[in-house]
């Protein structure tokens, strides 16, 4: 498509789950899920996202590439992210979490114990 950006996402999470553990590493999507989350309605909206695409490095993004983002996540269908669909999302995002998911939850929980 001529004069479309494309965007290249690099799996970094298997590295920030080396480095933080796996306790680390959700206290840290946790935190980036506050920071683009609407305070109002306590959970990721398209508009909340394009107030902070410059956190993110995707000043470019289009409107319906935020829509689809945010539907991408949206399990429940209310037209934003909570916590859970924001991690959710991210861990489908990052093939190498996918393959090594049941491990970090298994870490978690016993971290939690």
């Amino acid at each position: 498509m001529a004069g479309e950006e494309e965007i290249v996402f690099e799996d970094l999470f298997p590295a920030m789950v080396d480095k933080l553990g796996a306790e680390g590493f959700m206290k840290e999507l946790c935190n980036g899920f506050r920071l683009l989350m609407d305070g109002e309605k306590g959970m990721i909206t398209v508009e909340s996202l394009k107030r902070n695409l410059g956190l993110l490095g995707l000043q470019g993004m289009s409107d319906d590439e935020l829509v689809c983002m945010v539907g991408e996540g949206d399990l429940n269908g209310d037209g934003g992210l909570d916590e859970m669909e924001f991690c959710t999302l991210m861990f489908r995002l990052s093939p190498a979490l996918m393959k090594s998911s049941r491990s970090l939850l298994e870490e978690a929980l016993v971290a939690d114990m």
